[in-house]
């Protein structure tokens, strides 16, 4: 009997694993479920690097542009709609592609999530009480007393989320409403796939994927970023739009900042953001990394061969 395979490819932004998804696909002839955050979104085009419609084409694609801005999309909607979208896949090859730089999402699909207790809506109401009033120092302050451990490791390993008053009120929320440190919850329960993961990861020296990204925004530039964002600034406040790329360039349209503040801050902060994708990343237990000029029909050929060792049970 075969065993379904999900071949995922993970990385830093701009470092090439758009191209890589379309070679593999088209070698096992297969589909791309695409875990990418910021591409789900139909009005956000040029500042995600949404693949091209030649790379469209290509190879079939899911999750790109099929959600709008206007929606609340969660990290557990896309896990859900992406199994269910695999389900189907699977009985047509039992071989899949995933790809992307959202390591929150990739994680949702590979291993799920922990279970969290039901919290008592008055502890959300005197939460959103406390953050009105004294801001995300009060979610920080709150969440370094009751779960320093987890606080530690926020800070360590992904410290933007600090910045997060979402995450951050869920993270007090479950400390104040079930009296136990939020870390306590993680890693407890035991998910089931029903398939087996194979992560291929791209990686570069960190000077040279500096360097790409560094060209990739001058590109998006060129080919219309500013007026892209124009177009979105009467909806600024949005979750969807709070991204690189789309943040620097309305404090522009605000005269917060010159154009040239605003570029050169989107490259700057796409920088900090590859430098967390990788720390995330270089975590994923079993991922066989390439430097990212390998050949392609060399990667292709170390897959294949992975493949073979996992296809029978």
């Amino acid at each position: 009997m075969k065993q379904n395979i999900l071949i995922t490819i993970i990385g830093p932004t701009a470092i090439g694993k758009t191209s890589l998804s379309i070679a593999l696909a088209q070698h096992f002839g297969c589909d791309i479920i695409s875990c990418d955050s910021r591409q789900f979104f139909k009005e956000m085009n040029i500042g995600t690097a949404v693949p091209t419609k030649e790379e469209l084409a290509a190879a079939p694609h899911h999750f790109i542009q099929n959600k709008s801005i206007f929606e609340n999309y969660s990290v557990g909607d896309f896990e859900k709609e992406a199994l269910e979208k695999l389900e189907e896949l699977f009985t047509k090859n039992n071989i899949q592609i995933m790809v992307g730089g959202s390591g929150l999402y990739v994680d949702a699909v590979l291993k799920g999530f922990d279970e969290f207790p039901d919290i008592d809506e008055s502890v959300r109401t005197e939460i959103n009480a406390k953050y009105d009033e004294f801001g995300i120092e009060f979610l920080q302050d709150k969440l370094q007393e009751l779960d320093p451990e987890y606080y530690q490791k926020i800070q360590t390993e992904n410290p933007q989320t600090l910045q997060n008053p979402q995450r951050m009120k869920r993270f007090v929320e479950v400390c104040l409403g079930s009296g136990l440190p939020y870390s306590s919850f993680i890693g407890k329960r035991k998910i089931e796939r029903n398939f087996t993961p194979i992560v291929i990861g791209l990686e570069a020296d960190r000077e040279i994927m500096y360097g790409r990204i560094n060209q990739r925004v001058d590109i998006m530039v060129n080919e219309g970023l500013v007026e892209e964002v124009k177009s979105l600034l009467p909806n600024q406040h949005l979750n969807a739009l709070q991204t690189v790329g789309y943040r620097e360039l309305f404090d522009y349209f605000n005269e917060k900042i010159s154009l040239n503040e605003a570029i050169e801050q989107i490259k700057m902060n796409t920088r900090r953001f590859a430098k967390r994708q990788m720390t995330w990343f270089k975590r994923t237990e079993n991922a066989t990394w390439f430097d990212f000029e390998t050949d392609r029909n060399e990667i292709i050929k170390v897959v294949e061969n992975l493949t073979h060792k996992n296809a029978t049970f």
